[in-house]
């Protein structure tokens, strides 16, 4: 069984645990590109997605991001530069990414990764327009 699956099964749960995880998108590879401005996750399917450290930083899955709520949800804005300085696996189920903001509390799946990936251009849309909303920019903040 997975890591945290239930700790009493049914030959009904297995098949389900079993399903997910034939189904579910398995990394192949990721990779810090040398600027340290990209990582690119590549997935058992074939599928191998670029993904910008200021997208991956905008869209941590951390609660200081996300909140505890889709409410609570925050528009973090003047990343556009930011670089990731180093990749840890969590198990074997995720990687927590450090960013050079400090930045290093989100715990990004597998399946939160690909999301990510096949879903880039639209949540990529959608967090200009929130910043355009509330009169944001993607630059750092002038020191």
């Amino acid at each position: 069984m997975r890591s945290g699956a239930r700790s009493s099964w049914t030959p009904t749960s297995l098949w389900i645990d079993r399903l997910a995880a034939v189904t579910s998108p398995w990394p192949t590879e990721l990779r810090l590109r040398k600027d340290r401005k990209a990582l690119v996750a590549t997935f058992d399917d074939g599928q191998s997605f670029e993904l910008a450290a200021e997208y991956l930083r905008v869209r941590s899955p951390s609660a200081e991001v996300q909140g505890h709520s889709p409410s609570e949800r925050r528009v973090i804005s003047g990343k556009q530069d930011v670089q990731i300085l180093e990749l840890h696996p969590v198990g074997n189920y995720a990687v927590r990414l450090v960013f050079d903001d400090m930045h290093s509390t989100g715990i990004f799946s597998w399946d939160y990764l690909f999301e990510l990936g096949r879903n880039r251009e639209q949540y990529w849309r959608d967090y200009l327009d929130e910043l355009a909303a509330k009169n944001l920019s993607r630059a750092p903040l002038a020191r």
